[in-house]
């Protein structure tokens, strides 16, 4: 007997445990790399504020970054934020969609605030997109010169290799990077409890670090030491976005799991075993991640810690996957090309013109930093203004939305936003050495998003005007204005609805004065379900009007089929279109396009309706994106000053 249709059925049991793995691989990469250089980094002698060696300072460490992650991750991210998604989307731009679907009058100016801050912490992410490739990479490859000082020579050439295999694998989908990288990352973190566990042999009075007593008495009696060390703590949380990011790729529970019962104690024990030793030892410091492991256990850590770091550039590249895909459905970029690659999570998409941008963005970073210790400075700014914009967007929906008690929401919100804003306050020490990268990227994305989103509401209005109700226009027809004459055949023009008329057929009858016998107005609509029964594909409109050859079909597609447009209008029944089947064999297919034009119009500043332009290339092709046939397809429409 044949198998099904639609392949063989995954038991739920291996379905989850692959997406656990598979999260894993993606989303921990990040968060799980940090002990390689967190505490190094904290006593670095060259750091322009080094946190002298004590056992007061290190106590207070430890615990200030048990605390932290407890905070911002497990109580912040894990069991609050990840709880407002949208459709199952996680991240800013999720919160941003529930803002605005929620609006009210009254809150109307605060959502637009609010809203406005979002798409900026979203630009901060997609700056921590390019960064965190670039010095996880790069720390990774450095590695080599403990095993061979003269590989120092190829160090960038191989980072670059690296990077363009890494960006070229993403075509794959997350889903098998998942698979790919889940089993080394799970490997990855067991050496991290293990290498904890031992340091902790050596000194078990590390464990009272566990009390928040210390993290407080280190911060408050002597914060002239501490307040500059937040700079570099920070480094033990980075990823905590990502993590909220790719939660449309792999599901809440599934990266719950994995946090919880994983990657948490294991972070914990490992930063917890590098204090016990550097009590123990304090001249380990240098390396002191690496002197964990007995000697003849530091070449295979070494080799592993590199391919960790690399894996770890993989959860904000997903995450900026979903950040732009969600970016483009709100309108603030234009429309993308995206691959979905998984029938079981509707968040594991492909979207390659991010990819190559994150990669040429990449590569660059790494050819003008040319060492991770440039790039360290410029790492945490952009995370603490995502993670302090998503504390705000949060609260506001709790309170706005489901009505948190006033207390509750002024009590936490405010713990959690002056926590992050401590953070933040830190990092701006280290703007002169490198933490003003991430806010110029941060910047200049801000400018493309909200440049878009307004110049797209300019041309809406105008072609609005210019396209007229759709249901006016047919009755005009009717009663014939303007005067066409009809030729035999099929015409189908592709809509964005049913409520305008289409350019190209306004201006095929009122400029070429001819009309088809059969008349298609096409809108396509994507369902939040991987695949549409063929009996759901279609939904036929006579438009009020029977038999005058024209009809409205709307064309149902899944989120993991092609938009096949000639396809999808065979499933169109004559008794549908008005007694007639429709000719398809020759049909000619019309696409209404918009020349975008530089107008005197004082509608947005001058160097913004270049951008905007300058932006609007970007959009995917029609025409392949329908799988319409070129030879039989029209390209008809107006043009449009902004």
């Amino acid at each position: 007997m044949s198998a099904p249709a639609n392949g063989p059925v995954t038991p739920r049991g291996a379905l989850r445990l692959a997406l656990v793995v598979g999260a894993l691989g993606v989303v921990f990469g990040d968060i799980g790399t940090s002990p390689i250089y967190a505490l190094q980094t904290l006593f670095n002698p060259a750091d322009p504020h080094p946190v002298p060696i004590n056992d007061n300072n290190v106590f207070g460490l430890i615990s200030l970054i048990f605390w932290s992650m407890m905070i911002v991750v497990t109580i912040f991210y894990v069991m609050l934020a990840m709880r407002a998604d949208n459709d199952g989307e996680g991240g800013i731009m999720a919160l941003i969609t529930l803002i605005r679907r929620h609006v009210t009058r009254r809150g109307r100016r605060t959502s637009l605030v609010l809203a406005a801050l979002g798409i900026f912490g979203a630009a901060l992410f997609l700056g921590d997109s390019m960064i965190t490739p670039a010095i996880s990479v790069l720390s990774a490859v450095e590695g080599l010169k403990v095993i061979d000082p003269t590989f120092e020579v190829w160090i960038i050439p191989i980072t670059a290799v690296i990077i363009v295999l890494l960006f070229g694998f993403q075509k794959k989908g997350t889903g098998a990077v998942g698979r790919l990288f889940g089993p080394i990352i799970i490997l990855w973190f067991l050496a991290l409890a293990l290498l904890g566990l031992g340091g902790i042999a050596r000194n078990p009075d590390i464990l009272r670090a566990l009390s928040p007593t210390y993290a407080v008495g280190f911060l408050f009696d002597h914060f002239h030491i501490a307040f500059f060390a937040l700079a570099a703590v920070v480094l033990t949380f980075t990823g905590a976005e990502a993590l909220y990011a790719d939660m449309g790729h792999f599901g809440r529970r599934n990266i719950t799991v994995g946090w919880v019962f994983l990657v948490f104690p294991a972070l914990l024990l490992n930063y917890m075993g590098q204090g016990a030793m550097i009590l123990d030892s304090p001249a380990n410091v240098d390396g002191s991640f690496f002197l964990l492991a007995p000697e003849w256990g530091r070449v295979p850590l070494l080799l592993l810690a590199t391919v960790a770091t690399v894996i770890a550039s993989q959860a904000v590249i997903t995450g900026a996957y979903s950040v732009a895909s969600q970016a483009s459905k709100l309108g603030y970029l234009p429309r993308l090309r995206i691959s979905h690659t998984s029938e079981h999570e509707i968040g594991q998409i492909y979207v390659p013109w991010i990819n190559w941008l994150l990669m040429v963005s990449v590569l660059t970073l790494v050819f003008a930093f040319r060492s991770s210790a440039a790039l360290a400075y410029a790492y945490g700014m952009a995370v603490l203004g995502t993670i302090g914009i998503a504390i705000l967007l949060f609260f506001y929906i709790a309170r706005t939305q489901w009505h948190a008690p006033k207390w509750l929401v002024l009590t936490g919100g405010g713990l959690m936003l002056a926590f992050d804003l401590l953070f933040l306050a830190a990092n701006t020490t280290k703007l002169a050495h490198g933490a003003w990268l991430p806010l110029v990227i941060g910047v200049t994305g801000f400018t493309v998003l909200v440049t878009w989103q307004r110049g797209r509401e300019i041309v809406t209005a105008q072609r609005d005007r210019l396209e007229g109700p759709l249901r006016e226009f047919i009755a005009r027809l009717h009663a014939g204005e303007p005067k066409v004459a009809q030729v035999p055949g099929t015409a189908v023009f592709l809509n964005r609805g049913a409520e305008t008329a289409p350019l190209a057929m306004r201006a095929n009858m009122e400029r070429n004065h001819v009309r088809h016998a059969q008349i298609v107005i096409l809108s396509v609509e994507t369902e939040p379900v991987p695949r549409v029964a063929e009996a759901d594909r279609v939904l036929v409109d006579d438009l009020g009007l029977a038999h005058d050859g024209i009809i409205h079909v709307t064309a149902r597609f899944g989120y993991m089929e092609p938009q096949d447009v000639p396809a999808a209008l065979r499933q169109v029944k004559s008794r549908q279109s008005e007694g007639r089947k429709l000719k398809l064999k020759d049909a000619t297919y019309f696409l209404s396009t918009i020349q975008l034009r530089y107008g005197p119009e004082p509608t947005m500043a001058n160097w913004r309706k270049r951008l905007f332009i300058a932006t609007s290339y970007i959009t995917a092709d029609a025409a392949d994106h329908f799988k319409l046939p070129r030879e039989r397809t029209v390209t008809m429409g107006a043009h449009i000053e902004v």
